[in-house]
């Protein structure tokens, strides 16, 4: 079993994402092929807090799947030795069960737990939890594939 971690800036290289989109921080564990284990610090300088919701914010359930997502693309990437380029995007492709189980709040650190489940003909299948602590905040089954598309 060889287990991988990435800083911030080897994530920058893997996936185009960036301020205020770029939702995780750090990689703690990557098994290629199975199974990756990311962070993301949650803080209140984001700039969805200023409306969601100015009087107890919390962080959107929709981002929470994007997170888990970049962590997926993460995954996939390093998985198949492989580099995003100006003409490659990775796109959501379905998400199934999503459920939210506890709110995210500023300072919570976001625990991001994907396990790539199948991958077939460009589709990747994945189950994704991320948790604060021990408690689960969030669970989906994602879908993504990688096209290519035409440069504007």
């Amino acid at each position: 079993m060889s287990t991988t971690t990435l800083d911030i800036h080897q994530i920058l290289k893997k996936i185009p994402h960036r301020y205020p989109i770029l939702l995780i921080d750090r990689v703690l564990e990557l098994d290629k092929g199975k199974r990756i284990r990311a962070l993301k610090n949650v803080s209140i300088n984001e700039p969805h807090f200023l409306g969601h919701f100015p009087h107890r914010p919390v962080m959107p359930g929709v981002l929470m799947l994007e997170a888990m997502a970049q962590a997926a693309t993460v995954l996939t990437l390093v998985s198949l030795d492989t580099e995003l380029d100006d003409n490659t995007v990775c796109y959501f492709a379905g998400i199934d069960g999503a459920r939210f189980k506890r709110p995210v709040e500023p300072g919570d650190q976001l625990t991001l737990d994907v396990t790539l489940d199948r991958a077939k003909a460009g589709i990747f299948k994945y189950t994704g939890k991320a948790y604060v602590g021990a408690d689960i905040a969030c669970e989906a089954e994602l879908m993504c594939t990688m096209r290519r598309i035409t440069p504007c």
